[in-house]
Order: C-alpha cells, then sequence, then structure tokens
C-alpha cells in the first residue's frame, strides 16, 4: 500500500451521524415535553441545519449562530414558544454522548493504524467530538484529531488541510488519502488540496458534482482493497 497517512471524515463516514442526529433530535423535544409530530419537525430542522452547514462551509455564518439558528427558525417555522438556546444546549449534550458505529469503521482503523497514521478531519464542534471519539472505540487507532473549529477554516478550505497536514507525524501529499462520505467537502476538499480521495458512497448516489475521488466504496469493508489496488495502478 502507498498511503501512509489515512485522514477520515467522522460524520457519516466512521459514525452514523443521521441515527446520532436523530436520537439526540428527539431527546431534546422530549426535554420540553414535545412527543407529537416529531417525524415532521425532525425533517424541517434537517433541512434548515443542512443549508446552514453549507452557509458555514462557505464562510458566510459562525457555528456559533448555525447552533442556535436551526432552532430558532424551526420552532419559528412551526410556531413553537421554545427557547432555542436551551434546545441547542441539551442537543449538544445529547449528541456527544449518542455514538452510532458505521459497520466496519473499528476494523478499518485498526488496520490502517498497523500501516501508517490515521487521523480525523471533521467540521463538527471540537469539545463534542472528541467525546464522540472517547465513547466510539476508535480512539485507540487514531494518531490525531483536526476540527474546523481549532483550525478557524473549515473543509473544502484548503487551510484546513494545511492545517490537519501539521498535525501529522510525517506527511507527504502522495503517501496521503481522505476517505469521506461528502463529494463537496471531503472529496473536493483533497482535490483542492492534491491529495487522493475515496468517496464513501453507501447509497450508490450519482455524482453530479465537480469533485473527482481517486475511487469509491459502497461499505468501509472494500476501503483496505481499494487503496491497495491503487497501489497497483
Amino acid at each position: 500500500m502507498k498511503h501512509r497517512l489515512f485522514l477520515f471524515d467522522l460524520d457519516d463516514t466512521l459514525l452514523d451521524f443521521r441515527a446520532s442526529e436523530q436520537a439526540s433530535f428527539q431527546r431534546t423535544m422530549a426535554h420540553f415535553d414535545l412527543r407529537d409530530g416529531l417525524d415532521v419537525l425532525f425533517a424541517q430542522y434537517q433541512m434548515t441545519n443542512v443549508a446552514l452547514w453549507r452557509l458555514f462551509e462557505q464562510g458566510a455564518v459562525s457555528k456559533d449562530f448555525l447552533r442556535i439558528e436551526r432552532f430558532r427558525k424551526t420552532f419559528a417555522d412551526n410556531g413553537i414558544d421554545l427557547d432555542p438556546h436551551v434546545a441547542s444546549d441539551v442537543y449538544s449534550e445529547s449528541l456527544a454522548d449518542t455514538v452510532v458505529l458505521v459497520d466496519g469503521a473499528v476494523a478499518l482503523c485498526e488496520t490502517l493504524a498497523g500501516i501508517g497514521e490515521v487521523g480525523i478531519i471533521t467540521n463538527g464542534a471540537h469539545a463534542i467530538q472528541h467525546r464522540r471519539i472517547a465513547s466510539s472505540g476508535l480512539a485507540p487507532s487514531l494518531s490525531f484529531v483536526a476540527t474546523s473549529e481549532a483550525c478557524g477554516f473549515a473543509k473544502p478550505d484548503t487551510r484546513f488541510f494545511e492545517y490537519t497536514s501539521k498535525m501529522a507525524r510525517t506527511f507527504t501529499k502522495p503517501d496521503t488519502v481522505i476517505v469521506g462520505d461528502r463529494l463537496d467537502a471531503d472529496i473536493l476538499g483533497a482535490n483542492r488540496f492534491g491529495i487522493d480521495s475515496v468517496w464513501f458512497n453507501p447509497g450508490r448516489l450519482a455524482n453530479e458534482s465537480l469533485a473527482i475521488p481517486t475511487c469509491e466504496v459502497d461499505s468501509l469493508h472494500a476501503v483496505d482493497a481499494s487503496l491497495r489496488r491503487l497501489a497497483l495502478a
């Protein structure tokens, strides 16, 4: 295998963020004794959240604004009189303790840590992501965790990847690969920074973006073999 530095996105690559997100949202609403119509409310929250994350990744809004605004707008759009600041705090605490692993995540990180160095690259909140990693069983295989919050720039900004490269014990672009589910953040970031990438695409979605992954897998179990094939190409 030619790669020695393996950079993994966290949410929806190693951890099932969608499952954690829904459980945390339900716990947050239960805190307010709100239990009816949560499926519709959660769907609206997700749409608002995704749109705000896109703005954050473009540098248009701050993460602090995002955390509150996703609840404020969801509540306002549905005529719900609840404090979005309290909702944000309850949600963040729940999310930090709600961890669902993607199948094969621990074994893959253990395997690659035996070959080189494994790091996490995430746009998620610094403290929350560290708590989730600590609960996941992934930590023993990891060399470092790079967060956009600590860096000051988010994927796909090349400054985030420059920051990440300085956290590694050793770094060269030909030896580095990113594994992630987001074309617009992980794969585009890899393209801009000039390193290899593996698009984790369990839904087998069509790539209609300008991002070009080096290879594509629909399961974490296929990553190791795909990287070994790259070494022979």
